[in-house]
């Protein structure tokens, strides 16, 4: 590890540009290989609701424990998932609104001969909204309880405690759903898994190396906007890099419950997985001035999704808009407080 360390630190100015590109090549190496996983034994919205999550997540996770090692201020943690979580579900899912269109149950052609075909595909998609209403219903849920835990202004480990359990019961329900579907699909997880899974090891390591030398880096500049000021800030940034190739990804492949369901599993990482360990870790975790608008940001967000994915099957292109303006007006009000 240090050895990494020295070699990136030789290139002086450019070694920050250095651990951003390492961050950014360990987050692709992630995604490309977990995605190849769904399609050796895990599949369907699993990619979104279990797989794609860990994948685009880890590096919030990797920044819990690189906050709490360096002695970083805890509040750092919460501010680092709520933009995260406010990012994902305005923006990153607001802007392929407006591009493509987020139609979960796209209108059938109506052809007789392929109506088969289509009956099929339209089962599948009415599948597809179930199963992200659940999980939109689960961020309801994870981000109403610790705003309940969090009002005295802060985390305690019991409150971690039960947030981490909240979310190894949802990721539990997960892994149940996926070894039902293989044994009605009389399939078996693949030997490649096996290769999968030391190349996720390998990813993971470059994600680890480059978010403590970047959070590092920062924590050592005191003046300007790019500084140890903004440390919650500028991670939950970088933190969505990933989750913003995914969403644009899946939404020029015309797969808008994918869309939905990686950034809303992201968010479950965060909230409240990154949240509760951080609290058990630490035992006091204080909340930053802008947690109550996070919070209602976030729930207002969820309810608009639920909405229009229960009525109308999608999200209109002009509430790509809204949810945009509504970014906005976090990242005014959040920076000003």
């Amino acid at each position: 590890m240090q050895s990494v360390k020295a070699f990136i630190n030789s290139f002086g100015a450019f070694s920050p540009w250095l651990l951003l590109g390492l961050f950014i090549v360990s987050t692709l190496l992630l995604i490309w290989r977990l995605e190849h996983m769904t399609e050796t034994g895990v599949e369907g919205t699993v990619l979104g609701t279990l797989v794609m999550p860990y994948c685009s997540g880890i590096g919030n996770l990797i920044f819990v424990f690189v906050v709490f090692s360096n002695g970083q201020p805890a509040a750092e943690v919460m501010t680092n998932c709520l933009v995260n979580n406010v990012t994902n579900m305005t923006l990153l899912i607001g802007l392929p609104a407006m591009i493509w269109g987020m139609n979960v149950i796209p209108k059938s052609n109506g052809k007789t001969k392929k109506k088969k075909k289509n009956d099929k595909r339209e089962q599948e998609h009415r599948l597809n909204r179930l199963s992200l209403l659940l999980t939109l219903t689960a961020v309801l849920f994870f981000t109403g309880a610790v705003w309940a835990l969090g009002r005295d202004g802060q985390l305690n480990r019991g409150d971690g405690l039960v947030l981490v359990g909240l979310f190894i019961f949802w990721q539990c329900f997960h892994v149940f759903e996926v070894l039902k579907s293989n044994v009605r699909q009389n399939k078996s997880l693949n030997w490649m898994l096996a290769a999968d899974f030391g190349l996720l090891l390998i990813g993971a390591y470059g994600t680890y190396v480059s978010i403590d030398g970047l959070v590092t880096w920062i924590s050592n500049i005191h003046t300007g906007f790019i500084s140890a000021k903004y440390l919650g800030w500028l991670s939950g940034w970088l933190m969505v890099v990933p989750n913003g190739l995914l969403a644009l990804y899946y939404g020029w492949k015309g797969h808008p419950e994918v869309v939905y369901t990686s950034q809303v599993g992201d968010g479950h990482i965060c909230i409240p997985l990154c949240v509760g360990l951080y609290a058990v870790i630490k035992d006091t975790m204080p909340v930053p001035l802008f947690f109550e608008l996070g919070i209602l940001i976030l729930m207002a967000a969820t309810l608009v999704h639920l909405l229009f994915v229960t009525v109308f099957g999608q999200l209109p292109r002009f509430m790509g808009w809204v949810l945009t303006a509504a970014y906005g007006f976090f990242l005014y009000k959040g920076l000003a407080s």
